[in-house]
């Protein structure tokens, strides 16, 4: 699904792999772990670019619209779905179908009265919600995610990201919490100074087997 091979990777004039081989197959729920600056951010970008048109994006900073409603950033998630027209009247004229859906799934995310709410007026939790929301509701069986849940409490963050993944046949997840790496995915990449330094199954790892990563 996703394959690097001796790939660099990085930003214009600065590299942050030189060598990175890779590969993550068609079903897996990857973690990536590992210090700030360690390059997780730079390889969901790659991840992306791979594969533009079947992935569902959920980035670090929400980039919502922060004038719109909680049900029209999850609604931008369906715009490639559908053709100009349908998408400007359900923004001005939120259909049944659209609201009826929206709806519930804003209600899974704890946003259900939020609905019509901007989103400039939403905590930095609740708009990481709307941003899972979205990137649910674009339909994609690819998930690519970046500290999806970062301000989310730990138990509430749990159940986003398990509900968000069950989601999505795949999912490639940065996160800076190791135990709810260990308990939401099926693999795990650790990274440290552009290179990966850890690759196995969380099913062989435990929260001391991580520690390295951070030394």
């Amino acid at each position: 699904m996703f394959q690097f091979e001796q790939a660099r990777l990085g930003h214009p004039g600065q590299a942050v792999f030189d060598n990175l081989t890779l590969q993550i197959k068609a079903g897996e729920k990857v973690a990536l772990l590992g210090p700030s600056g360690a390059g997780k951010s730079t390889l969901l970008s790659a991840l992306r670019s791979q594969q533009p048109d079947t992935v569902a994006w959920c980035p670090q900073d929400a980039d919502l619209v922060p004038m719109l409603s909680v049900f029209h950033n999850i609604y931008m998630g369906a715009l490639d779905r559908h053709h100009s027209f349908h998408n400007l009247r359900n923004l001005v004229w939120p259909s049944r179908q659209h609201k009826q859906a929206i709806g519930e799934l804003s209600d899974e995310l704890g946003l259900a009265e939020k609905l019509f709410t901007s989103v400039d007026r939403l905590s930095g939790g609740q708009a990481q919600r709307v941003a899972l929301g979205r990137a649910i509701y674009t339909r994609r069986n690819i998930l690519l995610a970046d500290e999806p849940v970062s301000n989310v409490d730990e138990h509430q963050g749990l159940a986003l990201l398990q509900q968000t993944l069950e989601r999505h046949d795949t999912g490639v997840v940065a996160l800076h919490d190791r135990q709810l790496a260990l308990e939401t995915c099926s693999r795990i990449i650790g990274l440290r100074d552009g290179a990966i330094v850890l690759d196995a199954p969380c099913s062989s790892l435990a929260l001391a087997d991580l520690d390295a990563l951070y030394q």
